[in-house]
């Protein structure tokens, strides 16, 4: 299916983005930071206390951040600098292999 970035250093997290997405049928690679080649994936999940919001909206592909849901300064700073789907982690959690078809847009 799609080839996912996924910007994240915490190994638990980084496990709850990527099981649910290499079940889904993507391929993910788990790093720290963008780097130079942003452009050669289909999308970017974000953890958005780690990534900048700006650099994440600019990089190209579709994005979605997540954020504490106590952290509404970095939910406003990331719909500014126009990530594509800015969710709490507690529904990307839940929610990530839908909200990850949605940013690619597909449907079902």
């Amino acid at each position: 299916m799609a080839t996912i970035l996924a910007l994240v250093t915490d190994l638990m997290l980084a496990s709850r983005v990527e099981a649910p997405l290499r079940a889904a049928g993507h391929e993910v690679v788990v790093r720290g930071q963008l780097g130079d080649d942003p452009g050669r994936f289909d999308a970017i999940v974000a953890d958005l206390e780690l990534a900048d919001p700006a650099a994440v909206a600019a990089a190209g592909p579709p994005s979605l951040g997540f954020y504490s849901h106590v952290d509404v300064d970095t939910r406003r700073r990331a719909e500014e600098a126009g990530v594509d789907l800015v969710v709490p982690r507690s529904r990307m959690a839940r929610e990530l292999p839908e909200l990850v078809a949605r940013l690619l847009g597909e449907s079902g």
